[in-house]
Parts: structure tokens; C-alpha cells; sequence
């Protein structure tokens, strides 16, 4: 007991540390060679280097990104655990990413993106919306936990068939290509302008899904000994919802899609808090970053014509993660 207690009081200071070494890395990787330190150094004199204008404008708003995007899967990915109280929820599961993905996807297929840089990330957030609004209209005020898994599978099934539709009937090859890169995810190339569009809206799910720790805890409990601790508000669990809606349609809107963060990082550090929802949430914020953070550095690690896609990489780490929870059930069982 008392060394599962000091794991989970380093826990925090632990992942803050990590976080900030690979924050500090990512700003020092990159095709161009140029380093962290002479940068600082003609910024600190006040000479507009070029070493400088690739800090500021290509690597700071990439790693910025990274980190957003990263924390805010990490976390939605946890909440949505411990509201259906099932290890292998994550935000796919009600549809919030593929209707984010799809919103994105008319703009490309449509030919739009060209008209307004914010407009992708705008279209990508009013689908992550248009699906919590969505599954309101098809649960109700209330629903139970499986109601909505139902409904999120619906939606999600739903949007994954319009993207292969708005796939199958580009209008060029062009269309298509642009579609695939953007669905494979990355973060690369992101402005500020962009992140100052999407990091409200990140922000405020963060904070909505950070409130609901002890709503979380109770329903570890079973839902109607939540109801009898007085966590019987219908507000709540559409609380969750909405936090990892908004949420996931801002990281979807920057980023494409980034799979796997949600589900293996909540699953990763779950041990080290007791196996408790509620203090999951703010270590599975700073895992995710860590994760997404470190995973776009092993991007631009690789030197080839074009550049790894992040998503492609999370998910190339996310198949020997359930592989590994198969085996590990397996012998469990026998």
C-alpha cells in the first residue's frame, strides 16, 4: 500500500518532468538541423535569424500543437472510460472523431480549405458538435450507459461510410490525396492562428471533463450508487459528453486523426492512481502530450520524400498495445 501511494504521488511531478524534456526535444528536432540554443541566443540579441523564424513559426506552433492535441485525447479518453466503465472506451466510441473527421472532409471535398485557413478547423469542430447534438436527439435527456454506446457506434458507423463516400466520389485525384493525408493525421505545419482558434475550445472541454472527477469515482461504484451520493443529475454524464465532443472536434480540427492516444494511455497509467477514475484524469492530460509529443519527434526522425504521418505512427504503436492486453488476458485465463 505505502509504495502504491508514493507511485502515485510522483506520478504527477514525474510526467511534468518527461513532458517538459520532450517539449524541450521536439523543439530542437527537425529536418533543418537548426538548434534550441543559437536560436534563443539571436532572440535574446535581437537579430531575426533564421534560425530564430524556424523556432517561432514552423517548431514552436508544431510542438504547441502536439501537446494540445495530445493532452486533450489523453484526458477525453480517460473520462469516457470511467464514465461507461469500460477499459477499452475511447472517443471513436460515440462518434465524436469520425464526425469531426467528416466535417473536415466536405471542406476538403468541396474544394473550400483554400477560401479561409480556419475554415477546416471550423468544420471539424461543428461535427464533433453536430454529433453530441445528434446523439442527444436520438438518447434523449437521459440515457443509460449502454443507450449511449449504441447510438455513439450509430453515429460513428455513419460518418466512417460518408468519408469512404466523399473518398469513392472525389472530384480528382487531387481531392483524394488531400482527404487521405489529412485523415492520417499530423501536425505539421500549423500556424498560430490556427491554435488560437482551437485552444478554447480545447481548453473548455479540458475543464469540463476535469470537473467531473468525482462524478467519475462514484459511478466506479455502479450508477445507481451514484444516484444515491447524490451524482443523479442528468446534467452529468452529458457533461462527458460534451467535454470529449468539443474536445476531440478541436484536436481533430488541428491534427486529423491522431488514433490510439485515448485508449492506451488511460490504460497505461490506470495502475499507478489505484485503478481510481478520478485522479485518471489530469495524468492521462499530461501522458497524452507526452505520447503525441514524442511520437511527431519519431516522425521527423525519419528522413524520406514525404513525412510520416503522425497518426500512422500512434497507431503503429497502438496494435502492439492490444496485442499485448490479448496475450496478457490469455494467460490470465489459462
Amino acid at each position: 500500500m505505502g509504495a502504491r501511494d508514493t507511485a502515485a504521488r510522483l506520478l504527477l511531478p514525474a510526467l511534468a518532468l518527461l513532458l517538459g524534456l520532450a517539449f524541450l526535444l521536439a523543439l530542437n528536432t527537425g529536418s533543418s538541423g537548426v538548434l534550441l540554443g543559437p536560436a534563443l541566443r539571436d532572440w535574446y540579441a535581437g537579430e531575426d535569424s533564421a534560425a530564430l523564424i524556424i523556432l517561432r513559426e514552423i517548431r514552436l506552433p508544431r510542438a504547441l500543437a502536439a501537446l494540445a492535441v495530445g493532452a486533450t485525447l489523453g484526458v477525453a479518453g480517460a473520462a469516457l472510460q470511467g464514465m461507461l466503465r469500460n477499459p477499452l472506451a475511447e472517443p471513436g466510441l460515440v462518434g465524436a472523431s469520425n464526425c469531426a473527421s467528416l466535417g473536415a472532409v466536405l471542406v476538403l471535398y468541396f474544394g473550400l480549405a483554400p477560401m479561409h485557413s480556419l475554415l477546416l478547423p471550423a468544420a471539424g469542430i461543428l461535427g464533433a458538435v453536430a454529433a453530441l447534438a445528434l446523439l442527444r436527439l436520438l438518447v434523449g435527456d437521459y440515457a443509460r450507459v449502454a443507450t449511449l454506446i449504441l447510438a455513439g457506434v450509430a453515429l460513428n458507423a455513419f460518418a466512417g461510410a460518408a468519408i469512404a463516400l466523399a473518398l469513392n466520389l472525389a472530384p480528382s485525384p487531387y481531392a483524394m490525396h488531400e482527404i487521405v493525408y489529412w485523415l492520417m493525421g499530423s501536425v505539421a505545419n500549423r500556424s498560430f492562428e490556427e491554435l488560437a482558434f482551437s485552444l478554447p475550445f480545447m481548453g473548455l472541454a479540458l475543464a469540463l471533463l476535469l470537473s467531473t472527477g468525482r462524478y467519475l469515482e462514484a459511478l466506479s461504484l455502479g450508477e445507481d450508487t451514484a444516484h444515491s451520493l447524490g451524482f443523479g443529475a442528468r446534467s452529468l454524464p452529458w457533461r462527458v459528453m460534451g467535454g470529449v465532443a468539443i474536445g476531440v472536434g478541436a484536436a481533430v480540427a488541428i491534427s486529423g486523426t491522431i488514433s490510439f492516444v485515448g485508449l492506451v494511455i488511460p490504460h497505461l497509467l490506470r495502475p499507478f492512481v489505484g485503478h481510481r477514475p478520478g485522479r485518471l484524469l489530469v495524468p492521462s492530460a499530461l501522458g497524452g502530450a507526452l505520447l503525441v509529443l514524442l511520437a511527431d519527434v519519431l516522425v521527423q526522425s525519419f528522413h524520406s520524400a514525404s513525412e510520416l504521418k503522425l497518426g500512422v505512427v500512434t497507431s503503429l504503436l497502438g496494435a502492439p498495445f492490444f496485442l499485448a492486453i490479448v496475450l496478457g488476458a490469455r494467460s490470465r485465463i489459462t
